[in-house]
């Protein structure tokens, strides 16, 4: 499948950047799950003309918007992504690809957490939120992987490239099924439970399943929703602040031509008033890159 710009992400930054994409006669694809964004289930109430309304709503109305300008979506979250031959190629969720001119980065940045004992207190100590980030650290050690999404059954696979063990602890097969079985075939261990805590003396040492299992690892992978904005900005080449954000100049560019990005994913303050504002100079700079490459 082709575009002329891809957004990644269906937040607010990511409806807009594809909606005044699309008024500049774009052909434009957005991929990623309402879901995920942070104003879906909160209420918005400090928007211009929005005094009180559910995020959901308002996330709802923003794709019809975008769609009535001709932009397509794809209900499915990115794997990966490259460059190659002066485009950018995307893997998706189901094994397809994509491939864009122009991509803007709409992601956002809050990682989704656990909420379990010892999570917080072992973040860097073994807890980590990015097995693309952290694999190398992992070489010949003990590892779990939780989630339940496509995102977690691609890290399981790849810290099976790198751990002595990988077990993947998941409590529903959200999975597409075709990665969960390929990170299964290369040796992740599945545990079916629901993570209760993770315990260690200064570092992680075990993760505990609700059902009392104890499962020995030296670290623990968080993977409970879409590829982080850090992530996807490795894989184009981008490195992110050490923040896991990414630096984008007034027109939203980033250090790599044709990637642009904008709304939580660029730093506070994590608005939407903020990240609409930015969405609208993204997605007519993706668009105006994309038509000088015609």
């Amino acid at each position: 499948m082709e575009a002329d710009v891809l957004v990644i992400g269906c937040g607010p930054a990511g409806l807009q950047a594809a909606i005044h994409a699309s008024r500049k006669k774009a052909s434009v694809l957005v991929a990623g799950k309402a879901a995920s964004s942070g104003a879906y289930g909160a209420r918005i109430e400090n928007y211009l003309g929005v005094p009180s309304r559910p995020g959901e709503e308002i996330l709802a109305d923003g794709r019809a918007q975008a769609e009535s300008f001709g932009a397509r979506f794809l209900d499915m979250n990115v794997m990966s992504a490259s460059a190659l031959d002066g485009r950018f190629v995307f893997g998706m969720e189901d094994g397809s690809e994509v491939s864009a001119k122009a991509v803007v980065l709409a992601t956002g940045i809050a990682r989704r957490l656990l909420g379990i004992p010892g999570e917080k207190a072992l973040t860097g100590k073994g807890v980590s939120y990015c097995a693309v980030c952290d694999c190398n650290f992992y070489k010949g050690r003990r590892v779990a992987v939780v989630g339940n999404d496509s995102e977690a059954a691609a890290s399981a696979r790849l810290m099976t490239s790198y751990a002595s063990e990988t077990h993947w602890v998941r409590w529903e097969d959200a999975a597409d099924e075709g990665l969960a079985s390929k990170a299964l075939e290369a040796g992740a261990v599945p545990h079916a439970g629901r993570p209760k805590a993770i315990e260690g003396d200064g570092k992680v040492e075990r993760l505990v399943l609700e059902d009392g299992a104890e499962i020995q690892v030296d670290g623990v992978f968080i993977e409970l929703g879409a590829r982080s904005s850090a992530d996807l900005a490795m894989d184009l080449g981008i490195m992110p602040e050490i923040d896991d954000t990414v630096k984008a100049g007034q027109d939203c560019s980033t250090e790599v031509p044709g990637v642009f990005a904008c709304g939580d994913v660029t730093g506070r303050p994590w608005q939407v008033a903020k990240a609409v504002g930015q969405g609208c100079v993204a997605g007519m700079s993706a668009a105006d890159f994309a038509r000088r490459l015609e």
